[in-house]
């Protein structure tokens, strides 16, 4: 088959038009699994501010099992969580309140 500019602009576009529905089918997937995960992101920030304390200090006391996985009791690890769930929140309402403002979407 010959190639004219129209079965190009045709091809570029089908290209397109695969690359865009894979990352809208990814998008919409992830916003899914974060609006899923929000409750147990909540469940974490008020353990964070109630029990976690206590669990550090026990531990730091050498009060746990030394084979108890314990990632949640370092120090930055559950904190870092709490703030990076708050700024991927904004950066998302912020890119998609810009693409609204430009009529992107």
């Amino acid at each position: 088959m010959r190639q004219t500019k129209r079965t190009r602009r045709i091809a570029e576009m089908e290209a397109k038009l695969d690359e865009a529905r894979d990352a809208v089918d990814r998008l919409q997937d992830a916003v899914r699994d974060y609006a899923r995960i929000q409750d147990t992101v909540e469940e974490l920030e008020r353990y964070y501010y109630s029990d976690w304390r206590k669990d550090y200090e026990a531990d730091e006391a050498g009060k746990l099992p030394p084979d108890l996985k314990r990632g949640v009791l370092s120090e930055d690890a559950l904190y870092d969580l709490l703030t990076d769930n708050k700024l991927a929140a904004a950066d998302a309402l912020y890119t998609f309140a810009q693409m609204l403002g430009q009529g992107q979407i």
